[in-house]
């Protein structure tokens, strides 16, 4: 086996954009290596912000192919005794002569086949291949073009090396030659620098500040964040999504501290944040469990004195800081104002955004009375207040900060706790944070359901991947927040007491759209929620508890023993039966047996229950099936049969289709 190394340097690559693809970038990697054959092992994968670097084991010679050519059947390989035009065109591609021409049945067919075992090429000869295909594999979103190249990639690329042991293979690739070069950090020089063997060019970006290995990177700001901590007393807050940006950007990380005026910290510590970590990405820093007026940076430079830096960032941060200030204090002096909402359109089709808190508070009110929440005046003044903030100087500079601005607002302008926490808390859920009392939650879910039955009333459905208005997350937020709060009432009759507000549209495409946001929960086979959104059942907490309990039941050792059974049994009623079980009715101990056993089940029992018992039922079902003709001809005993099979069904299909049920995913 060869020791492998491939780096790729390019211009600084974008943090976000490089973070979107990295998690694929050694699989593709992988992909390229075995498109082509080579026979690796132990594939390491490094990148700094200026470079892609792989190590690996590999055999100089690829694996030997197998090479199948199939042709024309063989009715049509000749023509009067002659080789047709098929035949030729088959030998050319084969490269082969009419002595190997051969036949091999395909499909029921004699066709013209060949088989050839194709060589494997040395490494040095695909080398360029290989580098080629991974870059073009690479989705970085945009790319780019430089000097007068036709060729794209995320930035421009500077230095190719590609080494078996301690040798380069020589090609050229994105107008870059191939050579034993790197660069290394820009402090220590702006020039490519060039190695003589793997270990040396390992050892040039170590002694050249460039730590190669991304998680030691990480560990190193870690360890520097901590050190700061202790030294000042303070705790960083941090953010894991920030550290995976710094560890991006960043060749040699420094971290450091550094402060700003405490006048600053008036303005709501979120959009110190946001702005601290959107915009110049900074960690924000605690003491005493309230936020500080420091900073803590991760700087790409080195130096015994960092000071420089530091003053540098913090005259950077202070501008932020201060027009974000000057933004506060103008919007304090206006308050909330709802009534500009009403020269700010919506959507065309559906009027301003005071049309739409109109009709949130109509939902939140009847939404109240399902749930046992008496304060109609709380909930106009939240809804009516919880938009107000968009047309605030503060929301216009920090769109991700609307509802937060609002609730700050709210409370200054002396509404109760109650309200600015609904107004904080209106777009909720987010990740595991849910709204945090019966207010907020009223509003969350009321302007959730305006937006999903407010667009399909216009058509604006979303298509395939496009879904540019969010109603895929708002039908999730919707399903998460009942299941949370386990409001248990059906939801298309509720819908259907709201489609007055609406033009008329197809209330049950829209159910059926937030059902299927059920398969987004749970991590099981698709087939077992499929299974219970099939019946008719529109109360979400109801249809939750019915597919966990089937999951329960489908982990069972002989579920799928079972299942054959009783699937058979939901077969049989191919419609509705009325007719009542007469026990006189039984002629032999099978059926006797089975309603006997049948009658001991609590049907009025937990979902989960009434699986477990009907389950255990498999026994006397078998038995029943094995000795029991149901289609005979007197129909009082037919139909009696058939009546005790559809009450043995009936509880299993409220709570699940066992017809969905398949193991082919």
């Amino acid at each position: 086996m060869k020791n492998i190394l491939i780096q790729i340097c390019t211009e600084e690559l974008p943090a976000i954009p490089f973070l979107n693809e990295l998690d694929n970038i050694k699989t593709k990697m992988m992909n390229v290596l075995e498109k082509y054959s080579v026979e690796f092992s132990n594939l390491q994968f490094f990148y700094t912000p200026r470079r892609f670097v792989f190590c690996f084991n590999a055999k100089e010679f690829c694996k030997d192919t197998k090479l199948e050519f199939i042709g024309a059947p063989k009715e049509l390989a000749y023509q009067d005794s002659k080789l047709s035009k098929a035949a030729l065109a088959f030998m050319q591609k084969a490269q082969i002569s009419e002595d190997e021409l051969s036949f091999k049945e395909i499909k029921g067919k004699e066709c013209l086949y060949c088989e050839k075992i194709q060589k494997g090429k040395a490494l040095r000869e695909i080398a360029k291949n290989i580098v080629d295909d991974f870059l073009a594999s690479l989705n970085f979103g945009k790319s780019m073009r430089w000097a007068a190249f036709d060729f794209t990639f995320i930035r421009p690329i500077t230095a190719i090396s590609f080494l078996i042991d301690d040798e380069n293979i020589n090609f050229n690739s994105y107008a870059i030659n191939s050579s034993k070069s790197t660069f290394v950090h820009r402090n220590v020089s702006m020039q490519a620098l060039t190695f003589n063997t793997q270990n040396d060019f390992f050892t040039l970006l170590k002694n050249s500040k460039v730590i190669l290995n991304q998680d030691e990177r990480r560990q190193m700001v870690l360890n520097q964040i901590a050190k700061i901590e202790q030294e000042n007393n303070v705790n960083v807050e941090l953010d894991l999504e920030l550290l995976e940006e710094v560890v991006a950007i960043t060749e040699y990380p420094n971290a450091l501290l550094g402060s700003f005026d405490e006048e600053f910290l008036k303005i709501p510590p979120e959009v110190i944040i946001t702005s601290m970590k959107d915009n110049q990405r900074y960690f924000a820093v605690r003491k005493n469990n309230k936020l500080s007026n420091h900073f803590l940076a991760v700087s790409n430079s080195f130096n015994d004195d960092l000071s420089l830096i530091t003053k540098g960032n913090e005259k950077v941060l202070r501008a932020r800081l201060s027009d974000a200030l000057f933004f506060y204090e103008q919007d304090l002096k206006c308050g909330l104002e709802p009534k500009k909402l009403e020269n700010t359109i919506y959507l065309k089709e559906l009027g301003s955004i005071a049309d739409k808190s109109k009709r949130e508070e109509e939902i939140a009110i009847r939404l109240a009375r399902l749930i046992n929440y008496q304060d109609d005046k709380q909930i106009s003044i939240a809804i009516n207040l919880s938009k107000a903030d968009l047309k605030t100087q503060m929301v216009a500079e920090f769109p991700e900060l609307q509802g937060i601005i609002g609730s700050y607002y709210a409370k200054a302008m002396g509404y109760n706790d109650e309200i600015s926490l609904a107004i904080y808390e209106q777009y909720l859920p987010l990740k595991d944070k849910m709204p945090s009392t019966k207010l907020s939650t009223i509003v969350a879910l009321a302007s959730k359901i305006d937006t999903l039955m407010a667009l399909f009333s216009i058509n604006k459905i979303p298509n395939g991947n496009k879904d540019p208005y969010a109603l895929r997350r708002a039908a999730l937020g919707v399903l998460k927040i009942i299941l949370h709060n386990k409001f248990s009432f059906d939801f298309k009759d509720f819908m259907n007491e709201l489609k007055d507000l609406y033009s008329n549209f197809n209330i049950e495409n829209l159910l059926n759209f937030i059902k299927d946001r059920f398969y987004a929960l749970y991590d099981v086979n698709n087939s077992y929620i499929k299974a219970v959104l099939n019946t008719n059942n529109n109360n979400f907490v109801s249809l939750d508890e019915n597919i966990k309990s089937l999951i329960f039941i489908a982990n069972s050792d002989d579920f799928k023993t079972n299942l054959s059974t009783f699937k058979r049994l939901v077969n049989i009623i191919k419609e509705e039966i009325n007719y009542k079980i007469d026990e006189s009715l039984f002629e032999q101990e099978e059926e006797k047996n089975l309603f006997k056993a049948f009658k001991n089940v609590n049907l009025n029992s937990s979902s989960e229950e009434r699986l477990r018992e009907i389950f255990s039922l498999k026994d006397k079902i078998d038995a029943f099936f094995e000795k029991v003709m149901i289609n005979v001809e007197n129909e009082k005993i037919k139909n009696n049969r058939l009546a005790l099979i559809n009450e043995i069904a009936k509880p299993i299909l409220q709570i699940a289709n066992l017809k969905e049920i398949s193991y082919d995913d």
